[in-house]
């Protein structure tokens, strides 16, 4: 009530008794979270623990619903255009907001059409290739591509997704040309590089982990620009063969466009408390990430610099697949 009223006064308006009642009761009924990935990736098991400890801290239900497709792209523009009122928000990624919006037609515009609450974590990507690739290193991977041009695949989480990007990036540094395979998420590429169906990925370390350890496929690098403390013996593509190489990519709640302040803030409250919880942060670290506190305004700053980052890189590509 105390935010919603303050807002108003400073807006020099009366908001009716029944908008005041609801913003300060909020929630009244189950929240939903919209996840734009496929099921059993990163972005899917971050939103289930995150589901968890709102129910906790709300004291209400929250409800998956599963929205995979594009990159991510489907399900965030089932939030860009969903009712206002606190009761849906997205658990997206950085591929859908800062990235993919300049690499495709979307419905919605990452500034406008959305409101940032906060980011949950972070994480970084793996370089893993299927067993019988003939290449043990970063090095002998960029050899490899460049005495096979176009030979080689990789997949993805979806075409204009950070998994795409990533690789688009890596090309560019590289000099190095391969064929890319979108998936609807983290897992099924993983699982393709796994069947041997593709030959490479550039995966979110929750997909990657797992399955480095257990030597079903062959881990070559990670995209920090530290090594892994997972995988210290990995060099970063940064340190093997492309410097200052670094791609992280991040989950974070994201509200529909108008969705009323005081909700906004209250739910990054929620979020930022849960960075400091024990059970969420171990949570965290068996997916191979790190819990982040930002509140709305850094949220939306950090979004303003990725766009700044990623759009040139995007438009060169644009422009070098018209030729």
């Amino acid at each position: 009530m105390k935010h919603a009223a303050t807002l108003a006064l400073a807006l020099g308006i009366t908001l009716p008794p029944s908008l005041l009642h609801a913003q300060a009761a909020w929630p009244e009924r189950p929240i939903t979270l919209v996840v734009p990935y496929a099921p059993g990736g990163y972005t899917d098991l971050t939103a289930r623990l995150t589901a968890r400890y709102i129910e906790k801290a709300l004291g209400k239900p929250v409800v998956i619903d599963s929205r995979p497709g594009a990159g991510g792209i489907v399900g965030t523009q089932v939030v860009a255009s969903a009712a206002p009122d606190g009761y849906t928000f997205c658990v997206c990624s950085v591929g859908a907001i800062s990235v993919a919006p300049f690499a495709q037609k979307v419905a919605y515009d990452p500034i406008k059409d959305l409101a940032p609450v906060s980011i949950i974590s972070t994480i970084v990507q793996a370089v893993v290739v299927k067993k019988a690739l003939p290449v043990t290193s970063m090095v002998e991977l960029v050899a490899y591509a460049k005495a096979n041009p176009g030979k080689l695949n990789f997949g993805s989480s979806g075409a204009g997704g950070l998994t795409h990007y990533s690789v688009e990036l890596f090309q560019a540094r590289t000099g190095t040309s391969m064929v890319h395979i979108p998936f609807k998420g983290g897992a099924p590429a993983m699982a393709a590089v796994l069947s041997g169906d593709i030959d490479l990925s550039f995966a979110n370390m929750t997909d990657a982990l797992p399955q480095i350890e257990a030597d079903t496929v062959r881990g070559l690098g990670v995209t920090s620009l530290e090594r892994s403390p997972y995988f210290p013996n990995l060099p970063s593509v940064h340190e093997a063969v492309s410097p200052n190489f670094i791609v992280e990519t991040w989950n974070a709640i994201i509200a529909p466009p108008k969705t009323p302040e005081p909700i906004i803030q209250k739910m990054a409250e929620v979020l930022i408390r849960m960075a400091d919880d024990p059970e969420v942060v171990a949570a965290m670290r068996k997916l191979g990430a790190s819990t982040v506190k930002s509140t709305p305004d850094q949220f939306r700053t950090q979004i303003a610099q990725e766009i700044e980052q990623w759009k040139p890189l995007i438009k060169e590509i644009a422009e070098k697949e018209k030729k």
